[in-house]
Order: C-alpha cells, then structure tokens, then sequence
C-alpha cells in the first residue's frame, strides 16, 4: 500500500469513527425490517465496518483527483455511498449473510421501543422498498437536499432514485408525527440498545440432551429395554405452565353471560374474531407471551406486570385488524394484546385492568396507526358516537361498529409536543339490558394511548356535596368545564390511569369586577390505586377552550376524592388595570382562609383575595368548619 493509499484509508477510518452512530443509524434504516431488529442491528454495524476501504477510494466522479483545496469531505461521503450500497444490496434478499463482526453470543439486542407514532412509521416503512427508506434517510438523518440525494442514491445503485423519492415524499406527507422527529428517536437508533438473553430453556435444553444421549450410548441397549416404557398419552398429567400455554384450555365465555352476571367486566366478554379458532394463531401468542423473542416490541403501563401467564387464561377476541393479526387474552388481572404484523416484529401490549367496572371495561384498542385508532367495544355498548372535547357545543358524530365490535377508525389527540388542536372522545351508552344508575347511561371515554380508554367524569359543582360523588361528564356544563382542561390529559399519556375526574370546587368573583373565577381540580387515579391531582384557576376567557392556569400539584395524594374532600388553592393574578391580587378559594368545607409570609391576609369565607406583588411569597392555609385545616396545594 502506497503513501496516497494508506492516506485515503485513514480518513476513510477517521470518517467512520467520528460519524459512527450516523452511519449505522442510516444503515440500519434502509435495511429489510423482515430480518427482525437484533439482525438488523448486527448487521447495521457490519455494513458500516466493512465500508472502510482496502485500497485507495475512489472520487465519485471516477476522475483524478482534485488538484487544490482542501481534501473531499472526505471520507465521509464516500464511505457514506459504500456503506448505502452494501445495504441496499440486502433488499429481496432476507437470507442473505450477516457480516463476519460483529458477532454476540448469548444475546439479543434491540434498540428502545418508541410509542404509537414510530411503531406506525415501522410498519409503512416496511411496506416500501429499500431505496425509499434510503431516500428518507438521507433527507431528514443527512439533511441532504433533493438533487444531492438524487445523485448518492444513484451513485449507491438504486435503480430508479427519482421513483423512490416520489414514493418518500408521499410517505413524509402522511406521517403527521413528523418524519425527521420519529426517526432521530430512539426506535431508530441502533446504537443506543437494550439487551435480553437468548432461549435460555433452549440452551439449557441443548445441553441435557448432549449428556443425555452420552448417558444412552454408555448404558447400552440392555438398560435401555430393562427402562420402562412411557405411559399411556392419556394418563399424562400436564403441569401449570404447559397447561397456560394450550390454546385448547383457553376460557371462552359464552355470548349471553355478560346479560345475566353480577359480575360485569372482562370476564364477561365473549369471543369475538374470525380467527377464534385458529389454534396455530393462538399457540403463537401464548409462546411470544411466555417466553416473547428477542426482537418483540412489548409496552406496559405503568404497574402492568409483563410475566408469563400462570392459568389458562380468557380470550376476548382473535382476528384481522388493518392486516394485522390480533390475540387478545384477560388473565384476571391484565389485559394482554398480541399483535403479528405481515413480515414485521410481534409485539405485546400488557394493561392492568383488576377490579373493573362496567366503564373501565366498556372497550379496548384492538388496533392503532398514524393518528388513528379502533376500538373493540364491550358486548353493553349499545352506541357510540365521538366528540372534540375542545369544542363543547358542537354536535357529536355518529360511528359505525362491525358485527365483531371493532369500531370504526377513530382519531387520536394530537402527539405529544405538537400542540393541542383537538382532543377527540367516545360517548358509550350502556344496554337497556344493564341496569346502572339508570337505563341507557352514557359516559365519556378518552384515548390516553394505554390499551384501555379512560374514564372521563366530573365532579358535582361547588354548591353541591363534596368530591365523593362524580357523575358523568356529558351534559353541557361538565363538557364546557372538560373544554378547559382536556389538553392537560396530555401529561397523563401512559401513565396507567384509570379514570380522571375534573371537579369544581370553588367559584370566585375577581376584584376590579374582574368577573367571576373557577377553581377547578383535576384527578387521575390508576390502576395501582394512587393518584395524582392538579388544581387550575379559571379566569373567564373568550375562547371556550382556555386552559386556565396551573395552581397546585400533587403525585400519591388522597386530595379532591371522597377520602380526601377538602383542597385550598392559590395564586398570583394581574386585574386589567395592571395591580396584582394573591387569590385563595377552599372547597365547601372551607369556613376561613388565612395567608402568611410576604403577604398577611385572612378571610371569614372561602375566598380570599389581598393585594400582592406578582413575586410575593405566601403561605395560605384553610380553616374548615369542622376545626382542622387544610394547606394550599403548591405549583
């Protein structure tokens, strides 16, 4: 190797080095998804090392070399277009060989699993060619412009780039999320990864039966006929885990229970789904469910617990969603969606649904997309019609639902950091043939993007009785009082919640005839049974969806539920002629308010409202009627 070969070598491996992760995170996405996540890992990084040239690189012009200036980009865009090529090579080919380093043994490894947005952006990624996907990396991971891509793409031999950049700007046009943003994240970062072990019973197994058959050959045929036979298949006695594992000892209710129990929640759901008797299907779930392989996508809210099933459990429905094949089982405790993509990664969805009532088990998302989604409605829901929570007075919209119960396609609130154009709720209306709190009774539920919806309520208003007694949240002043605080359901995405209750507790008339307040608190409960509150001061506004301003915060508190009625709140508020007040409100059961610190002020009622700088420190306590007292909730 002469001094200008070792030269272009050696920047070549300088470029690989500097702009690694870049490199492999390209790789990675122009690669086949049908190879499963932890070969397209390995073999990202592969591609990547096997760009670094043995001999001199050559211009992309195929010219001489320049005569003055600086060196090319140097090595960069050269090893770029090796490492493109090499790629694009594996499209059609899915058995094609893994390069010879890096190897991992005992192993797998995946990068993190995004949310809904980049599991959508996957799934219509693996449904165009490779030269696509090389066309969108380079424009939102390069930031390459449109004739330059042309011209690599070209150069790394794709057949037609400017097809595959047609076909990318249609894509790019239908991912509201945002392209770039969905793949600079973690789900497509090969090399921030998470790691799990191979089949570890496998492994093990491998071995025993290594010794097992040198233990045969060493004992001969005599031992071997003196061994007593196997028993009768019939008298075999299945332990617990292969029993969870039968497809055959699956629990199926039958479809009129749920009309005739005491008991309604999951339990009483009947089968549903076309494939409901496809036991291949369903053996497949259990096994990825037991024992999920190395590239599984698996999501949990919060306090799901991902362990294997340990009984037969219950299922609820089997069939085809947007040509995705869905499994979805109920083990008493949890919700478990297994999802089976054409060509794509299984994945495994688990929510914690103990304890459900009659709401909190009205419906579940049997599948979602790129701002989309259907629900699979309980054999009670007798109508379901939508709404923007955002836009209170505007009529709801009928939506049709299958014989099966899956839904029609539903939009999702806006992701999250884009904004709060709309937030898009169903209203249920329960069966004459369930008797609740009174015939035919409707209720709001909300996408929050768990396998179960969330339980919209509100609380009875400041004259009523205290936060033990919600209602639904669907005639006009509860939908007006939710128009103010839906956007912030947006913190509460994932978080396992059960149900949220939005309650006035306290109104207010603003000095300066500043007009009337309302003191509102919000709480979300999960599933695990903690919950989490969140007070806002409502000053009257002209938009019916002004969200107000946040006074108060607290996680794993009993505060505004019935056993935690009484809440004080406070804040610093600007009257129009420019003069700043320290405003308090308690709930009812707040007879006095009193406030110290850089402000000294008390009230004989449950209002206060004293002047005070817009930085003034104050401490505001609540006297309640029945002798103790109550401390405002802080920001």
């Amino acid at each position: 190797m002469d001094e200008r070969t070792r030269a272009d070598v050696e920047r070549a491996e300088a470029a690989i080095v500097e702009h690694y992760p870049r490199l492999v995170r390209l790789t990675y996405l122009v690669l086949p998804p049908s190879m499963g996540r932890h070969r397209r890992v390995l073999t990202a990084h592969g591609l990547v090392q096997r760009a670094l040239p043995r001999t001199r690189l050559r211009r992309p012009d195929g010219g001489l070399p320049a005569q003055r200036g600086p060196a090319p980009e140097s090595g960069y865009d050269l090893v770029r277009q090796r490492a493109l090529r090499l790629a694009l090579a594996h499209e059609g080919q899915p058995g094609r060989w893994l390069p010879a380093l890096p190897l991992v043994w005992g192993l797998r490894l995946f990068p993190r699993a995004g949310g809904a947005e980049e599991l959508a952006l996957d799934q219509a990624l693996s449904t165009v060619p490779a030269a696509v996907r090389a066309a969108l990396g380079l424009e939102h991971l390069e930031g390459l412009d449109e004739d330059t891509a042309r011209a690599v793409l070209a150069r790394a031999g794709a057949e037609d780039p400017d097809a595959a950049q047609r076909a990318a700007a249609q894509l790019d046009r239908e991912t509201e999320a945002g392209t770039a943003a969905l793949l600079n994240s973690g789900e497509f970062d090969p090399c921030t990864v998470q790691t799990r072990p191979t089949d570890l019973l496998r492994r093990r197994q491998r071995v025993r039966a290594v010794a097992a058959v040198a233990a045969v050959l060493t004992l001969g045929a005599a031992v071997a006929a003196a061994w007593p036979g196997p028993a009768d298949p019939a008298e075999r006695v299945e332990t617990a885990a292969q029993r969870a594992l039968n497809p055959d000892r699956l629990e199926r209710t039958p479809n009129e229970q749920w009309a005739d129990t005491s008991r309604v929640d999951f339990t009483a759901w009947p089968v549903r789904g076309r494939q409901a008797g496809d036991r291949k299907l369903l053996a497949r779930a259990l096994r990825v469910w037991a024992a999920p392989p190395p590239d599984t996508r698996i999501t949990a809210a919060a306090g799901a617990s991902t362990r294997p099933p340990g009984h037969p459990p219950q299922l609820l429905y089997a069939g085809l969603i947007d040509n995705v094949m869905v499994v979805v089982l109920h083990d008493g405790e949890r919700l478990v969606r297994y999802a089976e993509p054409e060509d794509a990664t299984p994945t495994l969805h688990f929510a914690r649904v103990d304890n459900a009532d009659l709401a909190g088990a009205s419906a579940l998302v049997i599948g979602r997309g790129n701002g989309w989604m259907r629900y699979l409605l309980a054999p009670w829901i007798s109508e379901i019609t939508t709404r923007d929570l955002l836009t209170p007075a505007a009529a709801p919209h009928g939506l049709h639902v299958a014989p099966d119960g899956v839904t029609d396609r539903i939009p999702i609130p806006s992701p999250a950091g884009a904004g709060c154009g709309r937030w898009p709720v169903a209203r249920f209306r329960t069966s004459t043939r369930i008797v609740t709190a009174g015939p035919n009774t409707p209720f709001l539920v909300a996408d929050l993007d768990d396998l179960v919806p969330v339980h919209l309520t509100a609380g009875p208003p400041p004259s009523g009785v205290p936060a033990g007694a919600p209602g639904e949240a669907t005639d006009v002043p509860a939908l007006r009082s939710w128009a103010r605080t839906a956007c912030s359901l947006g913190g509460l995405r994932g978080a396992g919640v059960r149900s949220v209750n939005m309650w006035e507790f306290a109104r207010q008339q603003l000095p300066e005839d500043g007009g009337s307040a309302t003191w509102a608190c919000t709480r979300a409960d999960t599933w695990r049974g903690p919950g989490r509150v969140t007070l806002r001061f409502l000053p009257p506004a002209a938009r019916p969806a002004d969200p107000g301003r946040t006074a108060g915060r607290a996680v794993n508190t009993a505060a505004c539920s019935r056993f935690g009625p009484h809440v004080v709140g406070d804040i610093h508020w600007q009257a129009k002629s420019g003069k700043w007040y320290l405003l308090a409100a308690g709930s009812q059961e707040v007879g006095g308010l009193d406030a110290t610190g850089g402000v000294r002020a008390t009230a004989e009622e449950g209002t206060l409202a004293a002047p005070a700088g817009p930085d003034t420190p104050a401490e505001v306590v609540g006297r309640l009627r029945s002798g103790g007292s109550v401390r405002a909730l802080r920001p």
